[in-house]
């Protein structure tokens, strides 16, 4: 077993965070998907066959793949972890005393595995423990409404924590949809006995910040994006943390779009080598950055000046090289749209990439990086790619 530890984007990964689609993917259906934030009904078998085809890949490139049903199973051992586990689960507003009384009582009595399907998957009203008397809740609601609900965006690990050197930041996720996966990762990382040491540089309690929204651009230098999932509340409250806690020297507060195609940093530009971006034409000379550091225990802001600037100046290289999505402002949109930004390095200038962004792939291609495709029809259907399904435990430390 390695040691968590990331300092960079492109470092070459050790260690990584997957979670495999299963039943929660299953409880999408045309009424609820908006709700749940997926554009289509996937296919899931297929989708999980993606899924196996990229964790294959990543273990061909000697990646050890955490699978995040196991460790939550192992986690579950705890006896501690169990009750935390009934606590962020059961919304007693919701269910009303005696519905989640009953309820916690049956999570206590199912086995490990029963209760991290149930974390995972949900439960809706008709598969809640049979219960005597008589009740409003369970009356009012259709049997096919959700008492727990189903967490289908787990499958995008990047978005619940990051590791920060040696620490990891516990994420506050913005959605409705998406706030009780902070729970279960912060459950892992507090109960599994690889993990309970580790120090945590973050709490889920803060102003909202995303796992999407943190770049580590080099040792001591982090981007966070700011706009549909992260807040400005957010981002200052990482950066004072990380500051603290002596994990970063440069803190570069990146505005972006409030919207559904740039819902993430990570979705127009992520990092493909120690000194290079793929990146949205679209935004490349319109992007911004705030410059945080810190200055005599306070906060010193500057800025906004343009991010590839400020980026490389935090570096201390010449300049970042970009690599544009596509040929033409039709395919970039499309394929910006279609997560071609969003690509995962495994080791500086080898990158996972969905194989559907043809023209981005082969301009990375030219401009010297390796691809490893894969195929994302189904996996892409809740706006993710391979950056947004993979957080790193730990990277080799970049050397000059």
């Amino acid at each position: 077993m390695t040691e968590p530890h990331a300092q960079s984007e492109v470092g070459p990964l050790h260690a990584a965070l997957l979670h495999r689609p299963g039943t929660e993917l299953k409880r999408l259906t045309p009424r609820n998907s908006d709700q749940l934030l997926f554009d289509a009904i996937p296919w899931v078998d297929r989708a999980q066959e993606e899924h196996d085809a990229f964790a294959e890949v990543l273990r061909n490139r000697g990646v050890e793949v955490l699978l995040l049903r196991d460790l939550l199973n192992e986690a579950l051992h705890d006896t501690r972890a169990r009750a935390a586990a009934a606590l962020a689960s059961v919304d007693e507003l919701k269910l009303g005393e005696d519905i989640a009384d009953t309820l916690r009582s049956h999570l206590s009595s199912v086995d490990n595995a029963a209760l991290a399907q149930i974390l995972i998957a949900g439960m809706t009203f008709e598969e809640l423990p049979a219960a005597e008397g008589q009740s409003l809740v369970r009356r009012m609601h259709h049997p096919h409404d959700f008492a727990i609900d189903p967490l289908p965006n787990l499958l995008f690990t990047r978005d619940s924590s990051v590791w920060i050197r040696d620490r990891v930041a516990i994420a506050a996720l913005a959605m409705p949809a998406r706030r009780r996966e902070s729970a279960l990762t912060d459950l892992i990382y507090a109960y599994h006995p690889r993990f309970s040491h580790s120090a945590r540089a973050y709490g889920a309690h803060s102003a909202p910040v995303e796992g999407g929204d943190v770049l580590l651009l080099a040792p001591g230098v982090v981007a966070i994006g700011v706009g549909e999932r992260t807040t400005p509340a957010g981002a200052e409250s990482l950066a004072r943390s990380m500051f603290a806690d002596d994990l970063a020297h440069t803190v570069l507060a990146v505005p972006i779009e409030q919207a559904r195609a740039s819902m993430h940093l990570d979705t127009v530009c992520t990092m493909v080598d120690r000194d290079a971006v793929v990146m949205y034409p679209a935004i490349q000379h319109s992007l911004e950055a705030f410059t945080l550091r810190p200055l005599d225990g306070e906060l010193k802001v500057s800025g906004p000046t343009p991010f590839l600037t400020a980026a490389a100046e935090a570096m201390e290289i010449d300049h970042l090289r970009v690599i544009d999505t596509g040929l033409d402002p039709v395919t970039a949109e499309r394929e910006q749209w279609e997560d071609g930004n969003n690509t995962l390095a495994v080791a500086p200038g080898v990158v996972v990439a969905y194989e559907r962004n043809a023209e981005t792939n082969a301009r990375l291609e030219e401009a010297g990086i390796e691809v490893l495709r894969i195929s994302g029809s189904e996996l892409g259907s809740g706006r993710g790619g391979p950056r947004c399904m993979s957080c790193p435990i730990t990277r080799a430390p970049l050397h000059p």
